[in-house]
């Protein structure tokens, strides 16, 4: 199979060559069923990234803290550049390193 020349990559007159086909009404109808392996191909493309997993996994927990003290810890995810997530599960860690 022939590999095409990415269409960035074009002259104006190879671009209008390679779709000149698309210029037609109705041209998503001669494409036709997909094949299983296209199937599949398109649900993963569909499908929604969602959060990485870390670990276990993760849960979305809510919590309540402190206006000045959730704005410092917000001006400290800044300054790392970090997330603000990741700013209170390191001082979760530490705690619980230092409880036992």
């Amino acid at each position: 199979m022939k590999r095409r020349k990415p269409f960035e990559e074009m002259t104006t007159r190879e671009l209008a060559k390679a779709t000149a086909d698309l210029d037609r009404e109705f041209v998503a109808d001669t494409f036709g069923e997909l094949d299983e392996a296209s199937c599949r191909q398109w649900a993963r493309i569909r499908k929604k990234p969602g959060r990485p997993r870390r670990g276990r996994g993760a849960k979305a927990i809510s919590v309540t803290v402190e206006k000045t003290l959730l704005a410092r810890a917000d001006r400290l995810a800044k300054k790392l550049k970090v997330s603000r997530a990741a700013i209170i599960e390191h001082g979760l860690r530490e705690v619980l390193r230092h409880v036992g």
